[in-house]
């Protein structure tokens, strides 16, 4: 059986984030039933309706978004933390996919969310924001485990990798239990 794509879409656009790092050691511990690739958005315009209404043809930056997470068959989503709650490009590429209305790339997706911070509540409240969003886009969200990384900078070593066994063995469970969701929810 063909391993299912998994679209990872990370919320923080710096090259050198914890998210980001945090991400590829994800990818890693993935169970071979799940195909993980990285999703940028930082090029995303600003969503506004008005450049594709009316004939408009919508930027190519949006097209393009919209392809490669069609082609997903599931959805990690690693976010910070800003001002509690979702950072501004993750909110823009959730609503540059979930338009225009009634054609959303993101119905019936299955999700996750992994939030992480070097604060101690690790993104708690991106978090929970992010899961008022999949309720409303139809994406059945994994519920247990819930998975907030605080302290997320001692977690990781000088060479961006996970330095903490407990936190290792947490996100192996996290990423098996992930696999499994995927498999039971996956329409294709």
């Amino acid at each position: 059986m063909a391993a299912k794509k998994v679209a990872v879409v990370i919320g923080s656009l710096r090259k050198d984030s914890l998210n980001r790092k945090f991400a590829h050691e994800l990818i890693a511990l993935a169970p071979p039933s799940l195909q993980l690739e990285i999703v940028e958005i930082g090029e995303l315009p600003l969503y506004n309706q008005d450049l594709e209404e009316n004939g408009a043809t919508a930027p190519q930056t949006w097209t393009h978004f919209r392809q490669r997470m069609q082609d997903a068959q599931a959805v990690l989503f690693v976010t910070p933390e800003y001002n509690r709650s979702v950072p501004a490009p993750l909110k823009n590429a959730i609503d540059i996919g979930s338009r225009p209305y009634g054609s959303s790339i993101w119905s019936g997706k299955p999700a996750a969310i992994v939030s992480v911070s070097p604060g101690a509540t690790g993104g708690f409240g991106a978090n929970h924001h992010l899961r008022q969003s999949m309720v409303f886009l139809d994406m059945p969200l994994l519920q247990q485990p819930e998975a907030y990384i605080g302290g997320a900078a001692k977690l990781l070593g000088d060479d961006g990798k996970l330095n903490n066994d407990s936190t290792r063995e947490f996100l192996q469970k996290f990423m098996n239990t992930f696999g499994a969701w995927v498999e039971a929810n996956a329409k294709n």
